[in-house]
């Protein structure tokens, strides 16, 4: 998402870098699908915590560099021009830093709601709609006065009223009040009155969210997002990213389903305290 900072303000690779990144990029997929060697992974576990990871099976990882406009975009980010994620405001700062020391193991209340089963882990769920290790698809649905748009993750359902008001700031939503329109062939979505546990790297329930979705091809549409949130971030955000088709299916994702991660966390946390007293 974020710029590498010897970048600085380039925002475009060179057709050939471009290349070289997604050559790069297939090869480390196809050295992670070679079969692994028994006497290696038996010395391997020997020697670290018999922790496990991801099979490659369950990870989708982009193979190419974004192309939008003609350009092989280095980052997701266009605005600050150095591509990255503005300073956070004084403020915010403290902010953030109370909310660090907030979290806690007391109860589920205080953990993280990809934890909890409640939004996707990383930002898929939206807005902003942005890419993950694994379940990224959506699925997009019109029909007269909604949009519909099912997350793939935690099988989020994103509806978008078309033409109508927002809600009151009283009434906050998970994946906040989002309300459409057209311009010409773009739908443009403005979404208001976020839940605080649901913020984009420290974002407050203040910020204003606009999604901007152009079909720019049969196989592509361009998904501009920009995020007003003055009280956080010292700049506006803008980035852009391609949705292409997928040749696929869109599966339930059951996360409760023998997710034992929640419950060990907590139980972990108890133990601790009994070892403390």
């Amino acid at each position: 998402m974020e710029r590498a900072a010897e970048l600085g303000a380039r925002r475009a690779f060179t057709e050939a870098e471009a290349a070289a990144i997604s050559k790069a990029a297939i090869a480390a997929v196809e050295a992670d699908a070679r079969p692994s060697d028994p006497g290696k992974e038996i010395e391997a576990a020997a020697s670290l915590p018999p922790v496990g990871n991801y099979n490659l099976f369950w990870t989708d990882r982009g193979m190419s560099v974004a192309l939008i406009d003609g350009e092989y975009r280095t980052s997701m980010i266009i605005e600050p021009l150095d591509g990255r994620v503005p300073p956070l405001t004084e403020a915010a700062a403290k902010r953030m830093a109370a909310t660090k020391i907030g979290r806690s193991n007391d109860g589920p209340e205080g953990r993280a709601l990809g934890e909890r089963c409640l939004l996707s882990f990383g930002y898929a769920s939206g807005p902003p709609m942005l890419p993950v290790m694994y379940n990224s698809y959506y699925q997009i649905v019109q029909s007269p006065g909604y949009v519909m748009i099912l997350v793939e993750m935690v099988h989020d359902a994103r509806i978008i009223r078309i033409g109508d008001r927002h809600l009151p700031g009283s009434v906050r939503k998970w994946m906040g009040d989002s309300v459409g329109h057209w311009d010409g062939d773009t739908l443009v979505v403005e979404t208001r009155n976020f839940r605080q546990e649901q913020s984009f790297r420290g974002s407050s329930e203040q910020a204003v969210i606009t999604e901007r979705f152009t079909r720019v091809a049969d196989d592509k549409i361009v998904y501009r997002f920009t995020i007003d949130d003055p009280t956080t971030f010292t700049a506006r955000i803008v980035g852009e990213l391609p949705f292409v088709p997928a040749n696929g299916n869109i599966y339930e994702y059951a996360c409760h389903e023998g997710n034992y991660a929640l419950p060990g966390i907590l139980s972990g946390a108890r133990e601790e305290e009994k070892s403390a007293n």
